[in-house]
């Protein structure tokens, strides 16, 4: 009977998030409870779900944190110098373009936001891919790419709902995936470099010529114009969408659970002023009232090591953001007034972690304190074949590959991996090495269209999400196999 009805709640949970009859925080709350009644559990299920609750405060608290550290981070200009960076020496080269465009999603994507990552890759780069005559299609495929790879942070939506389904700290996950992580940027990079190339070459079979701007003493104009027409659709796809988190104030967009799944997909509300910008009104916007140029090394600095003490684990990753976010916050914004401005300009993004994080303990809580997970874990022991057992982990990151494409994350780490887990526990694998692999499918998970802010990436750019999965979902897939590869390959990703 447990058996049953714990593959009957997951069936149910799935099916209301994908045809979003309720929303993933009401789905978590509501339909485990229902559930947990018909075990005959009462009113245990109170103490269950708060036990839960209590194991996943730490990833809450990691989010909650991290979220308010890059948020302020972009608030404050840590990125624009970048984006200029790469604008300068980009010029009119193809290959220094697309690869410019990485870097640049690389850099916001540590935010953690995909809709925010797009929303600045699309505003600063697509004038460039118009004024180049450059298919679009490449910028939604790079971007794509390396924000989907990146989504497997600490403080993204993979990792974190990975932690708390499973109930183990969220760096236990991140820091062995590292080198993981590395390659598949490494392969993003080699991808984004041969798009170049064959961009160059297009570009020369169609006889368009790429020259440097300033050498062909070319006029700005046409640049200018572009720049403003890509900046008011910009504004303008955004704001049909509602009011931003003030973005055109220095605010961030919001996010779900930070992993780019946001179902708020808003740059900020506002009209442009067609000033020639193609960052106004979004979250680097260059006229906002939060930039702090004068302390742009102190902020670098202070990320650089931020990024090299989590990688080294010398700190709890929760209270080491906490201490990031207030030296960030008290040397960007000494006035109380303007600290307390600021975390409210990322109050929608925070209350939508902490909710779900909690939300999540209601299932997790209940699935463990029934019974569920284990008799559905005994079952599929006993349909597995023992000589598969050993190979759980690996099946579980091949499986998680396509079913992070049809389902949400929410219903494949909520619903799908505590059962896969506890089945590989029998087979002596651990619960760190199956959500480590878990998380290796999310290049390919970002190009869902259940994703929103891959639908926000491809109207901005203008491209036609067919033509964007043509070009980009083998690569992903690429990515996603070579990123379990390596994790196998260097024992984190366990063979039992």
């Amino acid at each position: 009977m447990l058996v049953i009805l714990g593959f009957a709640m997951i069936i149910v949970f799935m099916t209301l998030i994908m045809t979003k009859r309720l929303s993933p925080i009401l789905a978590l709350i509501i339909v485990p409870t229902v559930f947990g009644l018909f075990t005959g559990a009462g009113l245990g299920i109170g103490e269950m779900v708060m036990d839960a609750i209590a194991d996943m405060s730490s990833t809450a608290a990691l989010l909650l944190f991290a979220i308010i550290y890059f948020g302020i981070m972009i608030d404050v200009g840590l990125f624009d110098k970048l984006v200029g960076f790469i604008l300068k020496v980009a010029g009119h080269d193809p290959v220094k373009v697309v690869v410019g465009t990485a870097l640049l999603t690389g850099a916001v994507s540590l935010d953690g936001d995909g809709s925010t990552t797009f929303i600045v890759v699309t505003a600063a780069m697509l004038p460039i891919y118009q004024r180049l005559e450059m298919s679009p299609v490449v910028l939604t495929c790079v971007a794509g790419l390396i924000n989907g790879t990146l989504n497997i942070v600490p403080w993204g939506g993979p990792t974190a709902r990975a932690s708390s389904a499973l109930q183990i700290d969220a760096n236990d996950i991140f820091a062995p995936m590292v080198p993981a992580l590395a390659a598949g940027l490494l392969v993003c990079f080699v991808f984004a470099y041969f798009l170049g190339i064959s961009e160059r070459r297009r570009l020369a079979k169609n006889g368009v010529a790429w020259v440097d701007e300033a050498r062909s003493g070319t006029s700005g104009s046409k640049r200018s114009d572009l720049v403003g027409a890509v900046a008011r659709s910009s504004s303008g796809s955004n704001s049909s969408s509602g009011s931003g988190s003030g973005a055109a104030n220095g605010g961030t967009t919001s996010a779900t659970l930070a992993d780019g799944d946001s179902d708020s997909l808003d740059a900020g509300s506002g009209n442009n002023s067609g000033s020639g910008s193609a960052l106004a009104d979004t979250a680097l916007d260059p006229n906002r009232a939060t930039l702090r140029p004068k302390l742009f090394w102190f902020n670098l600095i202070l990320t650089v090591a931020v990024m090299v003490m989590l990688i080294a684990d010398l700190l709890p990753l929760p209270y080491l953001f906490m201490i990031a976010m207030v030296i960030a916050l008290m040397v960007n914004f000494p006035n109380i007034k303007a600290q307390q401005e600021e975390l409210a300009s990322h109050a929608s993004a925070i209350i939508a972690v902490v909710a779900m994080v909690m939300a999540a303990g209601v299932l997790t809580g209940i699935m463990s304190g029934t019974g569920m997970v284990d008799a559905m874990a005994e079952w599929l022991v006993a349909v597995i074949p023992s000589s598969m057992g050993p190979y759980m982990a690996v099946i579980t990151g091949l499986l998680s590959i396509p079913m992070t494409f049809f389902m949400s994350n929410d219903a494949f780490y909520f619903g799908i991996l505590p059962v896969l887990a506890e089945t590989a526990s029998h087979f002596g694998i651990s619960a760190a090495d199956m959500a480590r692999a878990s998380i290796t499918g999310q290049p390919v998970h970002m190009q869902s269209p259940l994703v929103p802010a891959i639908l926000l990436l491809v109207s901005l750019s203008g491209v036609e999400l067919g033509d964007h999965h043509k070009k980009v979902l083998w690569r992903a897939l690429i990515v996603s196999l070579v990123m379990l590869a390596v994790g196998v390959l260097i024992g984190v990703i366990a063979i039992g």
